[in-house]
């Protein structure tokens, strides 16, 4: 198993920039807010920073969100080192994000972090050498009812065991990406099996 990488071995950009596009969607943001309220666009600027640049944020970028916003860059610091959906190290194309807590681990959330881990020789932390996969976990994803999930990109994939998370690690490394949601085929939330009551 690799051990998780080191953030102080990644090159920081000197300078980062928004693109055309995501100024302009920038600005949307910013304009949602009353006038000197802007601050309160960190969170999509925040993001938007960081789907540009490869799923996680440079120093730069974060600074450039605070000049963007008239904020002091410790303030944009505070926000980013606090919510968890920032990366503040590369991560790979695919970012897995699995979810351990009771009701997950009690549908085997343990099967599915160990597959990740055996099939890319990663440990939780870890990105393959490839860069094609980096492994977390992460706290409730809101998606309890059809546990075990794992979250990879925006993406939720759910009734997962050690089998289904193969096929679809081994689809994503041949870059064929499943649709998202249940690996056993069930509609929303309802009971495996399909609906029992309120049927007629």
């Amino acid at each position: 198993m690799s051990a998780p990488p080191d953030p102080a071995q990644f090159e920081q950009p000197a300078s980062f920039d928004f693109t055309g596009e995501n100024l302009e969607r920038a600005k949307a943001h910013i304009a949602e807010y009353p006038a000197g309220r802007q601050a309160s666009a960190v969170l999509p600027l925040l993001d938007l920073a960081q789907r540009q640049h490869g799923g996680w944020l440079p120093r730069a970028a974060m600074d450039r969100v605070a000049e963007i916003l008239e904020m002091a860059p410790i303030r944009v610091y505070e926000v980013a080192t606090f919510y968890t959906m920032f990366n503040l190290r590369p991560v790979g194309r695919y970012l897995l994000q699995a979810c351990t807590t009771t009701p997950c681990w009690l549908r085997g959330s343990e099967q599915v972090v160990g597959t990740c881990e055996r099939k890319l020789g990663i440990s939780l932390g870890g990105t393959t050498p490839d860069g094609l996969f980096t492994l977390v976990e992460v706290e409730c994803l809101g998606a309890c009812v059809n546990a075990p999930v794992l979250q990879v990109n925006d993406d939720f994939y759910e009734d997962l065991d050690g089998p289904a998370t193969e096929v679809l690690l081994d689809a994503l490394r041949a870059g064929n990406v499943p649709p998202p949601g249940s690996a056993i085929g069930r509609h929303g939330s309802e009971p495996i099996g399909g609906r029992r009551a309120l049927t007629e």
